[in-house]
């Protein structure tokens, strides 16, 4: 486990910058995340959020500034860029899993065909990461047999199974019916109270102000305020913040009541 509050930076990115054609994504970011640190990403859709992880795992290549990984620089010219993505585990918005092989078998996959691991170790170990998700009962069913929720465990347990020294979340439940987001959201939970040091984008701001150490707020490719959620979440200091977290809650409010109504008139309907 590790240990939570280390002043170790696991990631420090300085100075990123990315454009796509003439709309500058990224402009001149700078943060770290420390060993067992949880740190939340919010802000409005198109400013860059999930830009910024792709970068940290190099799924998408900054054009200028650094990202260091337990104080490489993971961006340098020449470096192993499967080797790094081996350290750090990313969930998607999409679950990603093949649909002809089991949950079991997604999750031993790269097991066996990245690190080499002996088919038997292999399986012991994705057993294992599905019982850590709440799923060792379903290893021998197909993704058309699992709901959103389980099969975004699943890929939780592939990524977990590479054993990633961090954990990235690009809004592991926006594709999510609204009931089975806390069963994603408790499996996150539980990394965080193990120590696993999480990079996470959400849209969730209960979530982010109930487990995040730090929150970042992000609006047309800057950070425009970060701190601990009691303060970015409870008293933000930019008009900025107040204005989306403002239009966040209204949201939340306007999509709890649509579903406490359709709750009504389903059981008015007998």
């Amino acid at each position: 486990m590790t240990e939570r509050g280390s002043d170790r930076d696991v990631v420090e990115a300085i100075d990123l910058t990315k454009r796509y054609g003439t709309t500058e994504v990224l402009r001149g970011i700078s943060f770290t995340v420390k060993s067992g640190e949880v740190v939340a990403v919010i802000g409005p859709s198109g400013t860059g959020k999930s830009t910024l992880l792709r970068c940290v795992n190099l799924l998408t290549v900054p054009d200028s500034g650094s990202v260091r990984l337990d104080g490489v620089e993971i961006t340098a010219p020449g470096v192993d860029v499967n080797r790094v993505r081996r350290r750090v585990g990313m969930v998607f918005q999409e679950f990603n899993l093949f649909n002809h092989l089991t949950a079991l078998n997604n999750v031993m996959i790269a097991l066996t065909k990245v690190l080499g691991m002996e088919k038997g170790a292999a399986r012991q170990k994705a057993q294992f990461e599905l019982e850590r998700v709440g799923l060792s009962q379903k290893g021998d069913a197909y993704p058309a047999q699992l709901s959103g929720g389980q099969k975004q465990r699943v890929a939780i347990a592939r990524a977990l199974a590479m054993d990633p020294e961090l954990m990235l979340f690009d809004e592991a439940t926006s594709a999510l019916d609204p009931e089975l987001i806390g069963e994603v959201l408790a499996v996150m939970r539980k990394l965080a109270t193990d120590g696993m040091t999480m990079l996470v984008v959400t849209h969730e701001i209960d979530f982010a102000r109930e487990v995040a150490d730090r929150v970042l707020f992000m609006e047309g490719g800057l950070i425009v305020e970060s701190g601990p959620p009691s303060e970015v979440l409870v008293r933000p200091r930019e008009e900025r913040t107040r204005n989306f977290l403002a239009r966040a809650l209204a949201a939340h409010r306007g999509a709890v009541a649509i579903e406490e109504d359709g709750g009504e008139t389903e059981s008015g309907a007998g």
